[in-house]
């Protein structure tokens, strides 16, 4: 009987792990997508070197930007309230991306998909290790890491089969599929007990501590 809990506890973890390692995915996805994207990108819009190198490094700086404040509002909002923030802000940043009129717009565009990357990339790996059992926490935060080579894999074949066509901006705009699903799947997360905790709410984070196993 105990296994059995045991296996159904880890089951229920590996699936929030797997859920919140989406993030990873549209980190790896929107990192590599545009390497095949600006091919066409700058066809469509006649860019010259210096807007291409802009192009592509334009969701750097969001980076930047979206790392430098996730930390002060995972604190202070939720760890899982953030993902599913970052969630929407990687779908708006794919749609606008999908249909930006002109390269300007397309630049803002992916500063904002940064800018949800640079979320991603501390509040994913912080959830999935504050849920996550020790004796397979390490197992579960490195799903992250995986997932991130995962969505660069993914843009590799998105790039190579739209390239036929030159369609970038189905390149661009598909991301907006798997922001849905880690947002729609973030709001059936339980919030991370560390913060439950740090916040005062004791009696509810024991309560998610008993539904994790620990």
């Amino acid at each position: 009987m105990i296994n059995k809990k045991f296996r159904i506890i880890n089951i229920f973890v590996i699936f929030i792990a797997a859920i919140t390692s989406i993030g990873g995915l549209l980190f790896g996805y929107d990192t590599g997508v545009i390497s095949g994207a600006i091919l066409f990108i700058r066809e469509d819009f006649l860019l010259s070197s210096a807007a291409q190198e802009v192009t592509v490094s334009a969701v750097l700086i969001g980076a930047v930007i979206g790392a430098s404040i996730s930390g002060m509002l995972a604190d202070k909002y939720g760890r899982r309230i953030m993902i599913v923030l970052a969630s929407v802000i990687f779908g708006v940043g794919a749609l606008f991306s999908c249909f930006s009129p002109n390269v300007n717009v397309l630049i803002m565009s992916r500063v904002v998909v940064g800018i949800a990357i640079g979320m991603a990339s501390f509040i994913v790996p912080l959830y999935i290790a504050e849920v996550a059992p020790i004796n397979i926490r390490g197992a579960l935060v490195s799903l992250n890491q995986l997932a991130i080579t995962l969505g660069i894999v993914i843009s590799y074949i998105v790039d190579l089969y739209f390239a036929p066509n030159g369609s970038w901006r189905w390149m661009l705009g598909l991301a907006v599929i798997p922001s849905l699903i880690l947002g729609l799947g973030m709001l059936f997360m339980p919030p991370s007990p560390r913060w439950l905790i740090s916040k005062g709410f004791e009696s509810k984070a024991f309560t998610v501590l008993k539904k994790l196993g620990a």
